[in-house]
């Protein structure tokens, strides 16, 4: 056997499972990696995957976009023919997972789309504030992928962005499997992070920004939200919804935390409703009190 095919071979083979109307990708039976709509095939028919898109209350027209981890394609193929104007690339290490693009409807590279068999990392610490999206969605059996989730490539992710550009990471199962990966995007990115749960699918999708003064204007969000879904078809104005709820509740730092919340969304209500407050807070109140006691 050649060197190459050795390598090859070091990568898990995927599978499918085709109900006549779902075609789904799995490594194994504990995560489905993706899933098609066999009348539908560029729909997004997994939960996650539509709220992944939510980047875009944040820039409606980006020109350039990567995903890291190919799957299915879900995500590629609804950019591909919802956004005629941007630029496409997906980069996948698994050769097996490329060598389906076929059996899930995925185009032909041309003039705006690339797939890229290589690894995600590599690639985008080639580049160099161009991006305006960057997705990551890129798990094996083990979970992510652990040259996904460094210091080191959070940076780069950091530096590939152009102004005004998103990082979005999909964030699968156990908060314990993520909680430091959730960690480093916000030493990385500072107070410019928000996660939105995503509870059919128990995912979590974190969303990190380039712009340093990072200051959300929810009600001009929400007016464009309404645009986006008679754009897309997608529920973007429950998107922004959550978002900001999460933003009140500072929801990406509770998941830095590999610590176990009995109820995550209850927690969430009662920091955005002032009931509870996350440590940060607490600290300003107590100051601001002290403050006004000695004034």
């Amino acid at each position: 056997m050649s060197v190459q095919g050795l390598i090859e071979d070091a990568h898990d083979k995927p599978f499918i499972l085709d109900n006549g109307q779902t075609r789904y990708l799995y490594f194994s039976f504990d995560f489905i990696q993706s899933a098609m709509r066999i009348s539908d095939p560029d729909a997004l028919d997994l939960r996650y995957t539509q709220k992944m898109m939510g980047f875009l209350l944040f820039n409606p027209n980006p020109r350039n976009i990567a995903v890291i981890g190919l799957g299915g394609g879900s995500i590629i193929k609804f950019c591909y023919r919802r956004l005629p104007l941007a630029s496409l690339t997906a980069v996948e290490i698994n050769p097996h997972v490329v060598a389906l693009r076929d059996e899930f409807c995925v185009p032909g590279d041309d003039a705006r789309l690339r797939i890229i068999h290589g690894d995600g990392a590599k690639f985008v610490a080639g580049r160099d504030n161009d991006l305006d999206a960057l997705l990551v969605d890129a798990y094996d059996r083990d979970g992510i992928a652990s040259s996904l989730s460094s210091r080191g490539f959070v940076e780069d992710a950091l530096n590939s962005l152009a102004p005004g550009g998103v990082l979005v990471v999909n964030l699968a199962g156990y908060r314990a499997g993520f909680a430091s990966v959730v960690s480093e995007i916000i030493e990385v990115f500072g107070n410019r992070v928000l996660a939105l749960r995503v509870r059919e699918d128990e995912h979590h999708i974190l969303f990190a920004f380039k712009e340093e003064l990072f200051l959300p204007q929810w009600k001009q969000i929400g007016a464009r939200a309404e645009e986006l879904r008679e754009r897309f078809g997608l529920d973007f104005p429950a998107f922004s919804r959550k978002l900001e709820q999460s933003s009140k509740a500072q929801l990406a730092w509770t998941l830095s935390t590999a610590e176990p919340v009995i109820d995550l969304d209850a927690q969430a209500e009662r920091m955005v409703s002032g009931r509870a407050l996350p440590a940060g807070h607490k600290r300003r109140a107590r100051k601001a009190k002290k403050r006004r006691h000695d004034d």
